[in-house]
């Protein structure tokens, strides 16, 4: 977790911190941005009908704009934008990213789950803070496009903006990620929740917001006195 104000980084288990791990659905950011900057999503709005295939997911089988596929985390709408980019587009925006290994491997629409692109918490917590201050090489519409969509929790009090993933590497380990930022009067703190477990059985979309939002709870968050 890093304070924006001060610079300050706090890190859970240093040894993980800088090793780089499949980004799974994590790398929606990295997928819509490029898409919104090139024009393969024109906006949120923006509907891919479904391909009628009937996935484990159900919230995936029907059509969807950007922002609910975003949401759901809709591996085939990403795929079909991925498809869109093509392959030696895609690998130039994440040459220019310096997204992790920036490696694409053999398949277009699976290398963030393949295990043959990775990136580490640490390049994560970056790209996001980048994000959020518009810093990233998109114009300023896409990015605040996505952060619209990234915004998950909004009142009076906070705003929780995040993206989730999961996803296995190769020795089958479950990895859970939460990229995103907490801001509360106006101030950011950005945060990277990255969960690895041998448990085959493991409820990661529980255990990964549970970790997330209890060590941000630990931190004095949600209750507006930040």
């Amino acid at each position: 977790m890093m304070n924006n104000a001060d610079g300050k980084v706090t890190v859970y288990n240093m040894s993980m911190d800088t090793v780089r791990y499949l980004p799974a659905s994590t790398f929606k950011i990295a997928n819509s941005l490029i898409g919104l900057e090139i024009g393969r999503i024109t906006d949120e709005k923006m509907v891919i009908k479904w391909d009628g295939v009937m996935r484990r997911v159900e919230d995936w089988n029907k059509d969807l704009t950007m922002e609910d596929a975003f949401k759901v985390s809709s591996v085939p709408y990403y795929q079909e934008v991925a498809r869109r980019i093509g392959k030696d587009t895609m690998q130039q925006w994440l040459d220019s990213l310096h997204y992790g290994n920036m490696k694409i491997g053999n398949h277009i629409d699976s290398f963030w789950l393949d295990n043959s692109l990775k990136i580490s918490p640490d390049e994560q917590l970056g790209l996001v803070k980048r994000l959020y201050f518009d810093q990233l090489p998109f114009q300023k519409r896409t990015q605040q496009i996505l952060r619209n969509v990234m915004t998950q929790e909004d009142n009076t009090l906070y705003t929780l903006s995040y993206k989730t993933g999961w996803g296995f590497d190769e020795n089958n380990n479950s990895i859970g990620w939460m990229v995103g930022w907490i801001e509360e009067n106006k101030h950011p703190y950005f945060f990277v929740t990255l969960v690895k477990s041998t448990d085959p059985n493991i409820d990661m979309r529980t255990v990964r917001l549970n970790i997330t939002k209890g060590i941000l709870k630990q931190y004095g968050f949600f209750e507006g006195g930040m």
